[in-house]
């Protein structure tokens, strides 16, 4: 909770559930970053919170962007960013999608295998292409394993097969896993990119760059390294294995930018043990759930902090499940990991999620159960 934030909630009022970035939050992280890192060239995730303030402020900044759909190049050029700051990171993509950006201006796009090759072929010819690895997501809160990236030697093989399309093998790229806690996580995946950027040389192929993606984490309620402990260690790893001289480090932050800027206020619906005797946990519900904006407590993989009226009081704490305010029997946001919450919190009372600046306005646009998405304020 920045003073920013803590004096719009309470002059303002505003009606709940709601969302409260600090602008200036995300300024700061922005930098924090390029001083950690200063040669490395940072695309925003835009799925992290694509609102416009936010884009803005980036542009502004230097920043480029990394997008995974039309509707997010829309929404980037909409707020006045050129197509030349625009990469298409997802490798998952339809041929309309690819011709559209090419259509655009688009000329950077990621792939992970001869099929998305191809199609990159046919509907952004002349492109540059960087492949995506599947890496360990040891000591993330939110792996992304499973879903993209190819081996080694695929990534070889694809790369010199982009050559032969047509196509600029521009780099290599991985993801070690959302809300990533270790710094080794990065010096594995810089060794195994490396051991492909040195057979691809010998091939006569030289990239231009090693994406390292996002997943430098923001503070929720454990201890986590600082950007510049995974500044030094990814500068590290870059000179170890690229003695000769290192290709440019992209790097994609997203969770990093914004998460600590923003504040879910939100609103005690019911608190009750529901009949059950002394050691039952009490259920507290509020105005926003899974399906209001807090997708990621499932599997309770992130585990946001929470600020009550009532916090002075320590000793009152007891373990509560925490859910939201839907119909809908999995809309539970903590059962297992159980929220110590104080005994004096009733209906009515707001509460303050901390570090939801991602990943919660982007999940909140269903309206299920005729709740309305949560109101955004930036600033």
């Amino acid at each position: 909770m920045t003073p920013k934030i803590a004096r719009f909630l309470t002059e303002q009022k505003p009606a709940t559930p709601c969302l409260v970035v600090d602008l200036d939050c995300v300024r700061g992280q922005y930098r924090a970053l390029h001083d950690a890192l200063p040669s490395s060239r940072i695309h925003y995730a835009v799925k992290a919170n694509p609102a416009p303030a936010i884009l803005k402020e980036l542009n502004n900044l230097g920043s480029f962007f990394d997008i995974a759909s039309p509707g997010e190049i829309d929404i980037c050029m909409k707020a006045g960013i050129p197509a030349q700051k625009l990469s298409f990171g997802h490798t998952v993509k339809t041929a309309r999608s690819i011709a559209y950006a090419h259509q655009k201006g688009l000329t950077l796009y990621a792939f992970d295998c001869i099929e998305e090759l191809r199609k990159l072929a046919e509907h952004a010819p002349g492109c540059e292409v960087f492949c995506r690895l599947g890496v360990l997501n040891t000591g993330a809160q939110w792996p992304l394993s499973r879903k993209f990236g190819t081996t080694p030697e695929s990534a070889f093989t694809l790369l010199q097969q982009a050559r032969d399309l047509g196509l600029k093998p521009a780099g290599l790229s991985f993801h070690v896993g959302s809300q990533q806690t270790s710094t080794e996580a990065y010096g594995d995946a810089i060794a195994q990119a490396a051991g492909i950027y040195h057979r691809l040389r010998q091939q006569g192929i030289t990239l231009d760059f090693i994406n390292m993606g996002g997943g430098f984490p923001t503070y929720y309620n454990s201890p986590i390294p600082s950007i510049d402990q995974f500044g030094k260690a990814i500068a590290t790893a870059m000179t170890t294995h690229f003695p000769e001289g290192a290709p440019r480090i992209l790097l994609e932050p997203g969770r990093y930018m914004v998460g600590s800027a923003g504040v879910v206020h939100t609103e005690v619906v019911l608190s009750s043990k529901r009949g059950g005797g002394d050691n039952t946990p009490r259920w507290v519900y509020l105005d926003i759930g899974r399906f209001g904006g807090l997708a990621e407590t499932e599997g309770e993989s992130i585990r946001y902090t929470f600020q009550t009226p009532h916090d002075e009081n320590t000793a009152s704490r007891s373990p509560c499940i925490l859910a939201g305010p839907t119909c809908d029997s999995m809309d539970v946001l903590y059962e297992k990991n159980l929220v110590p919450l104080p005994e004096e919190l009733k209906t009515g009372d707001r509460v303050n999620i901390l570090a939801t600046g991602a990943y919660v306005s982007t999940y909140c646009s269903t309206g299920f159960n005729g709740f309305p998405p949560l109101d955004e304020h930036y600033i």
